[in-house]
């Protein structure tokens, strides 16, 4: 069963979030009202998932998910960013971050729920291409050569991750490679494991800030 801490300032949300998901079947495991309370609690308690506000007085979502992520130890919380906030550039900054998907306070209840699953599994709750777009909009001109942290990775471990980068998923990066799902979903955990990368929009990201995949032309 799915462990869930709710973060946000509004005791009211808060609370009425929390209901919600109990009601689901979750487990809410505590409520942060700030960024500095989510943290601790996030260290201590352990969730699976972060249900979290942007936008708090103190310590904003954006740096609270940072904090988590670098903190945790294996397996981290996924991230789910709630707000009622509708800019890219969040949800580029989110999913740079680690989050692993981003959703507006007037989702229907439903799908909140539906949310919750999907980045507990790992999955990016953003479709891929969207994601490929999003990330294309704001990332930083691609490296003139590979970066030295790729170094650390096989072949097919780089191989992998620039898959990843050009929004294919497990299944067709498996056909690709003419290998088993299975075996991708391992060397993407190992790549992600040996270059720090809590999701796998983080590792969208890196794909692209290291020159390994280059930006469409726009």
């Amino acid at each position: 069963m799915i462990s869930v801490l709710v973060v946000d300032d509004q005791v009211l949300i808060r609370a009425g979030l929390a209901a919600l998901l109990r009601a689901a079947g979750l487990i809410v495991v505590g409520e942060a009202e700030d960024g500095e309370e989510a943290v601790r609690l996030a260290a201590t308690l352990k969730p699976d998932v972060v249900l979290m506000d942007i936008r708090m007085p103190g310590m904003d979502g954006l740096t609270a998910t940072e904090q988590i992520l670098a903190a945790a130890e294996p397996p981290a919380p996924k991230v789910l960013i709630l707000t009622t906030f509708d800019l890219d550039e969040y949800v580029y900054n989110a999913l740079r971050l680690g989050a692993g998907g981003f959703l507006l306070k007037d989702t229907p209840p439903e799908r909140l729920i539906a949310a919750i699953h999907t980045v507990a599994s790992g999955d990016i709750l953003l479709a891929p291409s969207a994601t490929r777009r999003l990330i294309e909009a704001f990332v930083d001109p691609p490296a003139a050569v590979p970066s030295p942290e790729l170094g650390r990775l096989t072949a097919r471990e780089t191989e992998v991750l620039r898959l990843v980068g050009c929004a294919l998923s497990n299944k067709e990066i498996a056909k690709r490679l003419s290998v088993s799902e299975g075996t991708v979903k391992t060397h993407l955990n190992r790549l992600m494991a040996k270059l720090g990368l809590a999701s796998r929009a983080q590792a969208v990201v890196l794909s692209y800030d290291s020159g390994l995949v280059k930006p469409s032309s726009r």
